[in-house]
């Protein structure tokens, strides 16, 4: 029997990224002690920027969605206690959210459902049938969304939201959609990492609706954010340590007990949160704790793909800041994309100089030579090929906004880079990818045959930080049950 002495923990969460931290807010906020547990020195994980010549870098927080006063991210955000926390500013008040740039037309994608489709019926005039349709189960999950519809129904999941198992490309092939028009809705597929004919309806309207809904942009830095969930957690009674790696997860008989440290320290608790990939949780469990099936089933998940990211400094007078992001699209004749360049243009922390990001697909293939290795480790023809793909794609940018001025590069990382500081396999930027064919594999991934354990993070619904945190709540759900959710939990 374990004494409260023994025992000062009711719940572990491994990993204090958005979704972890989140979690740990909720329960705290319901009556748990909870400890927090996280491999690196900071937490955050994606969330945290980093500094390069003083300046601040983002890492996966680039713009929000639906995060205005009522709507489902400010709502979830206001329970959570830190919105006067994450100072942030609105997009699209010049009528862009979002540029897209195809070869031969220009999208603007725009606040609201009803502009949107008002920009689409300009670009597609002959498409007023297939807009329609896409544009009326647009609205149908944005008001399901606003309702929480998957927090608070009874027996509600994404598997029974039949009606959405069709991928958004399946239905544009039935709706003789042209390739225009594909290459458009393809768009918010690759936010989420899912090629767009094995992309769900459903993520696909989620995540676009969340950013149509209204879309904002911080206006201090990833780090910052980091430390506001994370000092919410310590404000409410929680406890964070940091720099000591979970290595095993204690289980008895299918029971959690707690967790093994790196250090030594083992802490006890009967209840564990897995807020990391659930391959990652996966390879801490002891032998014969789940089922082979299960093992299987984990084990055979497809990731999202990986990303590179680059950043520069510019100077900000002839290079002003851009009130919108611009996305390079590349395309085949069908409509699909073959491949995306991600640009924002944002004032810095420093005067005179604004700052450059680039985000493109990493492939793994491009940097197969150094998979095996760790960061410090890498070599002096891997920070080589870093810098050559970084001036292709700043040479790429040139043509987009002309001739840089003050042009400095900060820094580059891979799919590597996420791998090794996020502990997630293969660098995958999104976690597991929630496609068609392996819809229902990912299904429930917050439910472990494991007693006690449980899984968060991006993974386990969907993601981005919307679909992360919805994540969060839904896994506490499933831990207090639905009746005291609905009663301790007020969105």
């Amino acid at each position: 029997m374990i004494s409260h002495k023994d025992n000062p923990t009711d719940v572990l969460v491994i990993g204090s990224g958005v979704g972890g931290l989140t979690a740990a807010i909720i329960l705290l906020k319901t009556g748990c002690r909870v400890t927090v547990v996280e491999k690196n020195p900071l937490p955050g994980g994606l969330m945290r920027s980093y500094q390069r010549d003083g300046i601040d870098c983002p890492v996966g927080v680039h713009y929000l969605g639906a995060l205005a006063k009522g709507q489902p991210l400010r709502r979830m955000f206001d329970y959570l206690g830190v919105t006067s926390r994450i100072p942030v500013e609105r997009m699209g008040s010049n009528g862009v959210i979002d540029r897209y740039i195809f070869n031969d037309f220009i999208f603007d994608l725009p606040e609201g459902i009803s502009a949107f489709a008002a920009n689409l019926l300009r670009a597609f005039p002959e498409e007023r049938l297939q807009i329609d349709v896409i544009v009326k189960n647009l609205k149908y999950t944005s008001a399901k969304m606003d309702d929480f519809d998957i927090l608070f129904a009874q027996n509600h999941d994404f598997v029974s939201l039949v009606e959405y198992i069709e991928s958004l490309g399946s239905l544009m092939t039935n709706l003789h959609c042209s390739a225009g028009l594909r290459s458009v809705l393809g768009m918010t597929s690759t936010w989420i990492g899912i090629p767009l004919d094995e992309c769900p309806i459903y993520y696909h309207h989620m995540a676009l609706a969340s950013y149509l809904s209204s879309s904002w942009r911080l206006t201090c830095s990833g780090a910052d954010m980091a430390d506001a969930f994370a000092s919410r957690v310590k404000n409410l009674g929680g406890t964070l340590m940091v720099g000591d790696p979970v290595e095993r997860v204690l289980i008895d008989k299918r029971v959690v007990e707690g967790v093994a440290l790196k250090s030594g320290r083992v802490l006890k608790a009967k209840r564990v949160v897995g807020a990391i990939h659930p391959k990652i949780l996966l390879g801490m469990l002891p032998e014969g704790a789940v089922k082979p099936a299960y093992i299987k089933r984990i084990s055979n998940l497809e990731d999202t793909p990986g990303s590179f990211s680059a950043h520069f400094a510019v100077d900000a007078e002839p290079h002003q800041e851009l009130s919108y992001n611009v996305y390079r699209v590349f395309t085949d004749g069908r409509g699909t994309i073959s491949d995306v360049v991600f640009y924002q243009l944002r004032k810095s922390n420093l005067p005179g100089i604004n700052l450059l990001s680039i985000i493109t697909p990493s492939p793994s293939a491009e940097w197969n030579r150094w998979e095996h290795t760790r960061s410090n480790r890498r070599g002096d023809d891997y920070r080589v090929a870093k810098q050559q793909k970084a001036d292709r794609l700043i040479r790429e940018a040139a043509e987009i906004v002309g001739p840089f001025k003050g042009l400095k590069m900060l820094d580059a990382s891979t799919h590597l880079t996420l791998r090794d500081w996020v502990n997630t396999p293969g660098g995958s930027a999104y976690g597991v990818l929630r496609s068609t064919k392996q819809l229902t594999s990912a299904a429930m991934l917050n439910r472990t045959s494991v007693e006690g354990l449980f899984l968060a993070g991006q993974s386990v619904l969907a993601p981005g930080i919307f679909g992360t945190v919805l994540g969060s709540f839904y896994t506490v759900k499933q831990m207090m049950g639905h009746k005291k959710f609905l009663e301790e939990v007020v969105l």
